[in-house]
């Protein structure tokens, strides 16, 4: 034990060399502890020498005494920060892992002893909206220890660290004797051993989720398994790897379901009868929520000749989900619906999405809608906003709807027909004239649908036909969206926009470097709008390049993205432009509705304070929402994609290349939607260069190559279904391509018998 006198005094060796008299504050054990206790936020060894002023060799002895009291187990921490054992820091690194009974975030420190320090802490979470974005499930955060009204602890979210790639999912094998492995559901991933008393009960097959333990250097890695996911042969299997790799929210916490329940029918308050106003919904035949009704009739006013009165009525999810319940909380944390082939993760529970909000034919529903005049050359000229109480007249999908006007009505009354379908047709040419002269952005990419059987894998892929009736409630959603940004802004109301920037300057010079490549060109940046572009793919349409040009202008659009500043949607060719019209699955939306019903004094649930004063994180966090949901439903389809074609390996299909990089050729099989991976080192037997300029790898000999947009014929070689890639061998011979100013890039592709290059496959996955 190291005994240190009072400073001061004559006595005290660590007073020698000071002015006699001289006082200072006293160290001993007591004190030091004491002052541990009172600084927990600046009790680092530097800030101990400070207070007690120790300099030069008493530092020496100050060090001995801190290990002496950490010795004794009274005192807990290193170098950076000291504190009792069990003792949390003012300010801490957390982990959120759980949830309470009330669906509230409960988060654990990152680095902690039990041995040490105890029974590790679990903190509820507690995050001001305008100090960052919103904190979820899995991720690190930076947070304030603080106390509740009760004196309880609490963290107070800081700021969202990186999320830490901490767990890994996978399929547990079974093995003789106890244990098994786990095999990886990303190829990037390794295989783990997991040993008998590691396995939480995991039957072969399950998804299970891992903690990976520490590396050795011989051996495969271990790793426990932390929870039982599901089986794997589950119809659902697939869409569950998706949703626990970026961990999206799928199960809603009891007290939002709770809250859900509770809620009841609409009521006439604050809102116009419109029930008699004769709505109809048009979605897609399978469609559960209904969240749009249109309506259209000629304008009797005698200044509008050939004009249209076009309503667009969208469920009032707002009178539902109120700011700073557990329902708001709840969709802000998802930010959107999520799509998968076998099933829907809404953004609300079904008693709201699917119940209250849906827009029933022959069901009073609450809504917000929009009234638009347009005149007879499509030009909206005036519109109003009403909180009303409305009725579908007619529930309708996509198909039945354009089977009706088109003369075989089938189980659509005449009625329907002649006072709903007709009317909004006929506005829709208004609408579709005005659009273009718009013009918009154009291009031509059909999206695939997959179809699954009754085991849950894939049945077909097909290519659902583009029907005037999506066109038709595509251009009246527009309109609405339009017409909500353009009343908050006169309004002066604050409001998330949906923002779609220009393409940026880079991005724009290498389009126009490729086009040269087929001798097209490009109008200068500060001219450039979608027309431009829509002039380029009218050029090649029908040509062997009206693909190939069609991605490589897709890949030179900026990303849109929710901002509350507006920059414009270049896309659509519009000055402002907000969501409006999908509040059960969008975020977004809800918010415009609930400004909307501030901005006009429309009653009860509109933007509170809070909801204006983090409109900046909540963009950031619904954008983040849904470059996530993007990703999870296409890692889906590339599963589902490998899945299904796990047993035809050794067959040859028709592709199309849709991305090249140094590594090699991803290739796209157009009947199934989903692409695989050619390793340049299979291409050929002389080297091949990386040409970014005419996105193409060229062999150095012959000046042969493959382009971006190339038709070709590939044989399946391999198909991981967990891992969701495929590999190919390139069949087509490659053929001559024209010459670039763009300098090439050493690729190396050569034929493995060579001995020349390694096996990319794998090493690089594309990320559209």
């Amino acid at each position: 034990m190291v005994t240190i006198r009072c400073p001061g005094t004559r006595t005290d060796p660590m007073a020698r060399g000071r002015p006699r008299g001289e006082t200072r504050p006293e160290l001993s054990r007591e004190a030091v502890l004491r002052f541990i206790a009172d600084n927990p936020g600046r009790s680092s060894k530097r800030d101990i020498a400070k207070a007690f002023q120790v300099k030069g060799d008493e530092r020496i002895a100050l060090k001995d005494l801190l290990a002496d009291l950490q010795a004794e187990g009274v005192l807990a921490g290193g170098r950076k920060r000291f504190s009792a054992p069990g003792a949390l820091p003012d300010v801490a690194v957390l982990e959120i892992r759980s949830r309470d009974d009330d669906g509230g975030l409960i988060a654990e420190p990152a680095d902690w002893d039990e041995e040490r320090d105890g029974e590790r802490p679990r903190l509820p979470v507690r995050q001001d909206r305008d100090k960052g974005p919103a904190a979820g499930l899995g991720e690190r955060i930076l947070a304030r220890i603080d106390e509740d009204e009760s004196g309880a602890k609490i963290a107070r979210v800081i700021r969202v660290l990186e999320r830490q790639k901490t767990l890994a999912l996978g399929v547990f094998r079974a093995q003789p004797g106890g244990g098994g492995r786990v095999e990886p559901v990303e190829r990037k991933q390794l295989e783990y051993t997991v040993r008998a008393g590691d396995t939480n009960h995991a039957k072969d097959g399950d998804l299970v989720e891992i903690a990976p333990g520490p590396r050795h250097r011989t051996g495969s890695p271990v790793a426990t398994v932390i929870d039982v996911v599901g089986s794997m042969d589950s119809e659902r299997a697939i869409s569950t790897i998706a949703l626990h790799a970026h961990s999206i929210p799928h199960v809603f916490p009891k007290a939002v379901i709770d809250e859900a329940e509770a809620a009841g029918p609409a009521t006439m308050k604050d809102r116009e009868d419109w029930r008699r106003l004769p709505l109809v919904t048009i979605d897609p035949a399978d469609a559960k929520d209904h969240d749009d009704a249109v309506h259209a009739a000629e304008d009797d006013d005698l200044a509008n000749p050939g004009g249209m009165v076009v309503t667009v009525a969208i469920a009032d999810v707002a009178l539902y989900v109120r700011p700073g319940s557990k329902l708001d909380a709840e969709a802000r944390l998802r930010g959107n619906s999520v799509y998968f082939p076998d099933r829907v993760v809404p953004m609300l529970p079904e008693r709201i999405s699917n119940e209250l909000c849906s827009l029933r034919e022959g069901v009073d529903r609450p809504a917000l809608a929009v009234r638009m005049i347009l005149g007879a050359h499509g030009e909206k000229r005036r519109h109003s906003f009403h909180r009303i109480m409305m009725k579908s007249h007619a529930k309708l999908s996509y198909e039945a709807a354009q089977a009706a006007i088109d003369g075989a009505p089938g189980d659509v009354h005449p009625t329907v027909v002649d006072d709903m379908l007709k009317p909004l047709w006929k506005a829709y040419g208004l609408a579709k004239a005005e659009r273009a002269r718009r013009q918009p952005l154009d291009l031509d990419l059909p999206e695939k649908k997959i179809v699954l059987g009754p085991d849950g894998h894939v049945d077909k892929v097909v290519v659902p036909p583009r029907l005037d009736a999506h066109r038709l409630i595509e251009e009246f959603m527009i309109l609405a969206n339009v017409a909500a940004a353009e009343t908050l802004e006169a309004k002066r109301q604050a409001l998330i926009y949906r923002a779609h920037d220009a393409p940026s300057l880079a991005k724009l010079e290498s389009l126009r470097d490729f086009l040269r490549t087929l001798e097209i060109s490009l109008a200068k940046s500060g001219s450039l709008r979608p027309s431009h572009f829509n002039g380029i793919l009218t050029q090649v349409k029908a040509s062997e390049h009206e693909s190939l040009v069609n991605e490589v202008v897709l890949r030179s659009q900026s990303q849109a993205v929710y901002s509350p500043e507006n920059i414009g949607h270049f896309g659509l060719n519009l000055v402002r432009y907000a969501h409006f019209t999908s509040p059960i699955r969008r975020y977004a939306d809800l918010i415009v509705h609930r400004a909307l019903i501030t901005a006009l004094g429309l009653g009860d649930g509109g933007l509170s304070r809070e909801d204006e004063e983090t409109l900046e994180q909540t963009a950031e966090a619904i954008s983040r929402a849904e470059r996530r949901a993007m990703a999870a439903e296409r890692d889906t389809v590339d599963r589902l994609i490998a899945h299904h074609l796990a047993d035809r390996v050794g067959e040859d299909f028709e592709g199309r290349i849709t991305g090249v990089t140094k590594a090699g050729l991803f290739v796209v099989l157009p009947n199934f939607g989903a692409d695989g991976f050619v390793p340049i080192s299979t291409l050929g037997n002389e080297f091949f260069h990386y040409d970014e300029v005419g996105r193409s790898l060229v062999g150095d000999r012959s000046g042969h190559g493959y382009r971006l947009g190339d038709s070709v014929e590939v044989r399946l070689k391999e198909a991981l279904p967990l891992a969701g890639s495929m590999q190919f061998e390139m069949l087509s011979e490659p053929r001559k391509l024209p010459r670039t100013t763009g300098s090439f890039q050493k690729a190396g592709g050569r034929r493995r018998s060579t001995g020349r290059e390694k096996n990319v496959a794998g090493k690089a996955r594309r990320r559209r």
